[in-house]
């Protein structure tokens, strides 16, 4: 392809150079993506055209529909996907194939770099059209912006840069409006010149596109290869589990199969349908900082925006469309964010996928549990931002227990121990360090269970007021916690009538000897065997979120709480003997603070303190 002036160089961003690497390289067995990706992204150029022909009607005067052309050349061996979408500018060309303007690359990088098979990750991330060098040695797009009389011609063979340049008259006079990428392919990618392996890609990945997807073969007329029906508008008894796993992997971009799929249409006030899926693997982008979901909007089978935000947060990871009869069709990205039918749209559908994710953990547990093991540490993030739906929330929890796994609320309210009122819980780093924290002992001895929470969100929402069914949430780090009105498992585990230190005296004694370390130290009613804990003021903050606010410089952490077993050996010892009550003291401060997870003020001196003590104790 000649042009009608010098190609300009230019270098490709520095993640997009590694990325082309890995594609020019690849190893990936799945190389039917790239067509996937290709298709992918000329449907979103033609819904682009769409919508932006509503307010500006000029860009379709010329009468060509939006439509996708596939055209393969077994002469030149090459593979040309056509559309007639929206095109791009030169500046355009340069910024959507030169840079990735996305978070996460590196860690993406990263990550398919390890990845054996990186075709979920590709579209996941959406990259796909790098994906298009694992089988193309040379790729040559030229594009024209709609309503623009400048075609531009990129090139690169996926080195270290690309060449760009005004495109030629041929080229501008075949390009009328859209983009053309012609793929140069490898001599081990010849099969997908062969109309019959085109087809097979386009009925797997592509079918359910919109717009007409058209083969062009060397001989023979065009002919249509994909429905182009948007399938959420049809009756679901017309529709199979395959359709669904179609439709899933085409909108979302995916390979995994949807662990749940909800279509309905609602009628009444507002009609729209709905085709929402939740996926069984983690999207790459699901804990990126801008939390957005990828619900697409449609209006009467227009395509308005893919982040209209259509779901809160906690469900980003839904994927799917919904498709509103209603809202007007020239809505601007202003209008979404304050537009009455829209908010009403939002809230009857997040109240529907919480439903049915209800219904779901009821019905199909197994189910279930893939998308909360996936999806778990996000949904909780409704229990601090949801408090309408929080009940619902809550109930829909599965937690990790002292008993066991995957235990709602519910199970665990029914297996409440006599005279028991609240829902206890520990929030930590890790199931291991929790399961072995003191502060568990007392309720083990009474065969209470114990939500064990260690996801970062779990710090926040239990701080709220919660309760379940009338019953509270209560941390075993925080206040004061009484189980004397529950009875032990084994009457052998009372230990009342053995003898204890003064506590008065030995309070007073470990005070002095701390100071300003601590805020108060009590005799506790959590330990029966461990000496020492440390937990926060009934007006505090729980210390696992105060640490994790001072890592991110929110907030400083207050001074804690020292409750001490007054029938434990060390206490003893130390309200025994005078002489050696600060290190002792000392000794079960640091102690409590290793066992929350925390390093004591002073490494050194602690340690030498111990190796002094022990010492002592060998009579040395």
């Amino acid at each position: 392809m000649t042009t009608t002036a010098a190609a300009e160089s230019q270098p490709f961003q520095a993640e997009v150079a590694e990325l082309l690497h890995l594609m020019v390289h690849s190893v990936y067995s799945e190389t039917d993506i790239f067509l996937r990706e290709l298709i992918s992204n000329a449907s979103d150029a033609c819904d682009k055209l769409r919508y932006e022909a509503i307010g500006n009607p000029g860009l379709i005067t010329d009468g060509t529909p939006p439509e996708i052309r596939i055209v393969p050349n077994k002469a030149a061996n090459t593979l040309a996907v056509v559309d007639t979408g929206i095109g791009m500018e030169r500046q355009e060309l340069i910024d959507n194939l030169g840079t990735i303007a996305r978070s996460g690359t590196k860690s993406f990088l990263s990550k398919l770099t390890e990845a054996k098979d990186g075709a979920n990750l590709i579209g996941q991330f959406g990259v796909g059209f790098y994906a298009a060098f694992m089988v193309a040695e040379k790729i040559v797009v030229t594009s024209r912006r709609a309503g623009s009389d400048e075609v531009w011609v990129w090139t690169s063979e996926g080195g270290s840069g690309f060449e760009i340049a005004p495109a030629s008259e041929e080229a501008a006079q075949r390009i009328m409006r859209g983009t053309e990428i012609v793929l140069h392919l490898k001599k081990d990618a010849a099969k997908y010149l062969e109309a019959y392996e085109i087809e097979r890609i386009v009925r797997e990945y592509s079918d359910n596109i919109q717009f007409p997807i058209l083969l062009v073969p060397e001989e023979g007329e065009p002919r249509q290869i994909n429905s182009a029906s948007a399938l959420w508008q049809r009756s679901k008894s017309e529709l199979t589990p395959e359709d669904y796993a179609q439709a899933y992997k085409q909108i979302a971009g995916a390979f995994d199969e949807p662990a749940m799929t909800l279509h309905y249409r609602a009628e009444g006030r507002q009609s729209y349908a709905v085709l929402l899926f939740a996926p069984s693997q983690k999207p790459f982008d699901l804990f990126q900082v801008e939390r957005k979901g990828k619900v697409k909007l449609y209006v009467r089978r227009v395509f308005i925006a893919d982040d209209a935000e259509l779901l809160p947060a906690y469900l980003r990871f839904i994927r799917g469309v919904i498709d509103s009869e209603d809202l007007p069709l020239n809505i601007s990205r202003e209008m979404l964010q304050n537009n009455p039918q829209l908010a009403q749209i939002r809230k009857a559908v997040t109240s529907r996928v919480v439903g049915e994710l209800e219904a779901l953990g009821e019905k199909e547990p197994e189910t279930f549990a893939k998308i909360w093991d996936a999806f778990g540490p996000v949904i909780k993030e409704g229990l601090w931002e949801d408090f309408e739906r929080r009940e619902k929330l809550l109930a829909l929890a599965r937690f990790t227990t002292t008993s066991g796994e995957k235990r709602s609320l519910k199970q665990i309210v029914d297996d409440f121990k006599p005279n028991q009122t609240e829902i206890y819980y520990l929030v930590g780093d890790s199931i291991e360090r929790l399961k072995s924290n003191p502060k568990l002992e007392s309720a083990r001895a009474r065969g209470i269970e114990v939500l064990l929470l260690t996801d970062p969100v779990d710090a926040f929402w239990t701080s709220a007021p919660i309760d379940f069914g009338g019953k509270p949430l209560k941390s075993l780090s925080q206040g004061d916690v009484d189980f004397g009105l529950i009875p032990l498992v084994d009457d052998k585990q009372d230990k009342t009538d053995e003898p204890q230190a003064d506590a008065a005296t030995t309070i007073a004694a470990i005070k002095d000897a701390l100071g300003e370390r601590v805020s108060d130290v009590r005799a506790s009613q959590r330990l029966t065997a461990s000496a020492s804990c440390l937990v926060a003021g009934g007006d505090a903050r729980d210390r696992a979120l105060e640490r994790l606010l001072a890592q991110q410089n929110r907030g400083e952490i207050t001074k804690p709480v020292l409750e001490i077993n007054l029938r434990h050996p060390l206490v003893a010892a130390l309200a025994a003997d005078t002489a050696q009550a600060k290190d002792l003291s000392l000794l079960l401060f640091e102690q409590a603070q290793i066992l929350d997870g925390e390093m004591p003020d002073d490494p050194a001196a602690f340690a030498s303190r111990m190796n002094q003590l022990v010492l002592r104790g060998l009579g040395k």
